[in-house]
């Protein structure tokens, strides 16, 4: 079995989110791997051990990004977690590249993989915390003209077979697909792991595979700023939170209260 999960590189969801050129800026010193990925993660490491255990088998998983060199940080954290290899896409050419660029570069990655051996499965987290967007695993599996299985909260492999389940507002679907396929998980699919001393020891020195857009047989005007379907066109901070408005409620409080709700058009 050999599955690539794709990481990212994003920006602590506890720090103050800032703009360059309508881009998010993504300083180092709050640079971290995208809390979702860990689900996927844990998935493929779970599939893997499963599957070893019963069949004696080997398997390979590989962490794949597509990032500057600070990505480097997103990938350390899968190898603490046990992932057997890291590969980091990195180009200035990929700048600015929107959903269908970075699909475009991580497809790339995977075919380039897929000429050392067979990928049976790609497994990504249910979205990016920097744009929360959750299109990237089906534009993958198209590009890559596999099936796509989303946002699975049960995953297992058996005989050549993804089963997953996955839950809806109205129902829990049962799902089944042939390998190879893309599948994304959910946040609630597990709980990942933490890292032993060891894996974290191990982790800091292991090599990283730096491939660019010439390596995948990227045109430039395919990804990035040039390649986007999609253009920002304003990017603003936050703004400010109002005062909080304190009424003491003397016997019409929900008068205030309905007041309130109608003057902020909140009704």
């Amino acid at each position: 079995m050999r599955i690539v999960v794709p990481v990212k590189y994003v920006p602590d969801i506890n720090a103050e989110r800032k703009f360059v050129d309508c881009r998010v800026e993504r300083d180092p010193a709050v640079g971290t791997l995208n809390e979702l990925d860990e689900n996927a993660l844990e998935a493929a490491l779970r599939i893997v051990e499963a599957l070893d255990e019963a069949e004696q088998g080997t398997s390979e998983i590989v962490a794949l990004t597509v990032a500057p060199p600070e990505g480097d940080v997103a990938l350390r954290k899968a190898f603490q977690m046990g992932v057997d290899r890291g590969v980091r896409v990195s180009d200035d050419a990929l700048a600015g590249s929107d959903y269908s660029g970075t699909t475009a570069a991580l497809a790339a990655a995977v075919r380039r993989l897929e000429t050392e051996g067979p990928v049976d499965l790609v497994i990504t987290g249910m979205a990016a915390l920097d744009g929360l967007g959750s299109v990237v695993p089906a534009l993958l599996a198209a590009t890559l003209g596999r099936p796509s299985v989303t946002f699975a909260k049960t995953v297992a492999v058996a005989d050549g077979t993804l089963q997953a389940t996955r839950e809806t507002d109205e129902a829990t679907e049962s799902l089944t697909a042939p390998l190879p396929a893309v599948l994304s998980v959910a946040d609630t699919a597990n709980r990942p792991r933490f890292p032993n001393f060891k894996l974290i020891m191990a982790a800091r020195s292991k090599e990283i595979e730096q491939w660019t857009a010439a390596d995948l047989g990227l045109e430039p005007g395919s990804v990035g700023t040039a390649g986007a379907r999609t253009e920002t066109t304003l990017a603003a901070p936050r703004p400010e939170k109002p005062p909080v408005e304190l009424v003491q409620d003397k016997g019409e409080g929900g008068k205030a209260l309905a007041e309130y709700l109608i003057r902020h058009e909140l009704v």
